[in-house]
């Protein structure tokens, strides 16, 4: 199932995607319909918490009144928000080894950039990759990320004030499921809800200062609307095996990045089970890939624009589509 949040009519409904992603089905109001209670598809929150039944419960609702025309919107029509408007808890991950390396090349170009510092710009370029770090190999590494800030398909995100250098990350992420601690990686797959798309806006300039500090990305990352899901939840029976989808970021209809979900150094079962030592995962956690290798601007030295509109596509799941907008005021 694709499962969207979305607001028709001013209520914030929860529905499930249909005809080729064309149309959303009302899961509330079929529920009334049928005459059950809605209380389950009251929020995607709601949803998830009340676990594989709900689902199930979705799944008969629509073969039974999926086709009544009542209980279906043009996605089109409606306003399209995030798939999890407030997740309980956001985790963003460094998984792909060649953004792992060419991102803090991008930070020191960036850098030079900024000081006018041509002769070490072309040294930085002339010099080959390094080994990645073995501390990536030994543990999942992931950052907690602001869980207020986030925004759907089709927002325009305003770009912070205090950053003249802002860019898009490709990536994909998990929706988790199912209270738990200590849970181990072979089990951790029934831990997983869905998965979505996910841009993490990134204010560059801001996050290179910061990052002196190795303490992690503060404001480089945080900001209203900086962190975008959606368009909607795929469940896993849709997904197959997430770690073979295409990726592709396009800026303006241009191609800027293209990857693979293959090649994390470690999957979403590996870092939920270490996420979860001695710690409670709780459902409607997001916990995102981290970048595909050149999936931003900072490893192609390429950044964005005043009116750029990003999408960023994902095979099984869509297409999440923004527009950035500096502040003049």
């Amino acid at each position: 199932m694709k499962l969207a949040t979305y607001r028709n009519g001013g209520t914030e409904r929860v529905g499930l995607v249909h005809q080729a992603d064309t149309r959303v089905f009302d899961l509330a109001a079929a529920a009334q319909c049928a005459g059950q209670s809605a209380s389950d598809f009251a929020s995607m929150l709601a949803l998830i918490d009340a676990g594989p039944a709900a689902l199930e419960r979705a799944h008969a609702l629509f073969t039974k009144l999926g086709s009544e025309d009542d209980l279906s919107a043009a996605v089109a029509g409606v306003d399209i928000l995030a798939p999890l408007p407030e997740p309980r808890q956001m985790r963003d991950g460094m998984s792909f080894p060649l953004h792992i390396l060419q991102a803090p090349r991008g930070q020191l170009k960036l850098a030079a950039r900024a000081r006018g510092d041509m002769a070490e710009l072309a040294r930085i370029d002339a010099e080959p990759l390094p080994e990645l770090p073995e501390v990536y190999r030994r543990q999942p590494i992931f950052y907690i990320t602001n869980r207020f800030s986030v925004r759907g398909t089709n927002t325009t995100v305003k770009w912070p004030r205090y950053s003249q250098v802002m860019d898009y990350e490709l990536e994909f992420g998990i929706v988790t499921k199912g209270k738990g601690a200590n849970i181990p990686a072979a089990k951790a797959a029934d831990h997983i809800f869905g998965f979505t798309i996910f841009n993490d806006f990134s204010a560059r300039d801001a996050q290179r200062i910061e990052m002196e500090g190795r303490l992690g990305p503060a404001k480089g990352k945080s900001f209203d609307g900086g962190n975008v899901l959606g368009p909607w939840i795929v469940t896993p029976d849709e997904i197959g095996d997430p770690y073979k989808l295409r990726m592709e970021a396009r800026v303006n209809g241009e191609t800027r990045s293209k990857g693979v979900t293959e090649g994390m150094l470690f999957s979403f079962e590996e870092i939920i089970a270490h996420v979860s030592q001695d710690e409670t995962l709780m459902p409607g956690e997001f916990i995102g890939s981290g970048t595909v290798g050149n999936g931003c601007g900072l490893e192609l030295g390429h950044y964005l624009e005043h009116g750029d509109v990003i999408e960023l596509e994902v095979e099984k799941i869509g297409v999440l589509k923004n527009k950035v907008e500096r502040q003049t005021a």
